[in-house]
């Protein structure tokens, strides 16, 4: 796959008020997170998640940190162990908190001290519908978030379900940051297109940052 952008420093660009995207700003040390996720799955692999509403979500999950996120026929939750096999997570890696703790500094949320790292890894055809991040105890807290692998094109939408989507395309090492009167749009993921990367093959991973309690 050609990268075009190879070798260009990183920018920033303004999504809305409390959402900025950080372009490229992990690209140089996706190695090293990509090492990270796979020593994670190897201690609490991935599996796909089934929705209250009895659906197979088409993205494979894991968690790191003292929460992790989790979904089943009784609902949304964060519990400190995985439900599927009663382990707990694997702590979150310095790296990784350093990481979501300096791009929410930058985007103007200071002191953000996640517990919580979902870890997403998307298949051709894999897709995230829109929703809203709410099950978190304090919603003052922003969200941060971490793509590597295949590019996919990112939906961030309004207050509403209905509203408008800007649609961007997130590519290796770029990380989006929203809160503050961004905290609770929707937003999504459209379905990842086949293709291969030098890194991850067919697949795309992204890490979600939160502060859950």
């Amino acid at each position: 796959m050609l990268d075009l952008f190879a070798g260009e420093a990183p920018w920033q660009e303004p999504l809305a008020e409390g959402a900025v995207v950080f372009r490229r700003r992990v690209r140089d040390r996706g190695a090293a997170f990509l090492q990270a996720i796979d020593e994670i799955a190897a201690a609490n692999p991935f599996w796909h998640r089934i929705t209250p509403g009895g659906h197979v979500m088409s993205v494979a999950m894991t968690n790191c940190g003292e929460l992790g996120w989790g979904s089943d026929s009784h609902g949304y939750r964060y519990e400190s162990a995985d439900a599927a096999n009663g382990r707990r997570w694997p702590p979150m890696p310095a790296l990784f908190r350093q990481l979501a703790r300096e791009a929410a500094d930058d985007a103007g949320f200071a002191d953000f001290t996640p517990d919580a790292c979902l870890i997403n890894r998307y298949a051709p055809g894999a897709k995230l519908t829109l929703h809203q991040d709410k099950d978190e105890r304090d919603l003052r807290q922003p969200i941060v978030s971490v793509s590597l692998g295949l590019p996919a094109v990112f939906l961030f939408g309004g207050l509403t379900r209905e509203a408008a989507c800007q649609r961007l395309l997130l590519e290796h090492g770029d990380v989006v940051v929203w809160g503050g009167p961004s905290r609770l749009r929707y937003h999504g993921i459209l379905p990842l297109k086949p293709d291969r990367h030098p890194l991850t093959g067919e697949y795309r991973f992204n890490l979600t940052f939160r502060k859950v309690r």
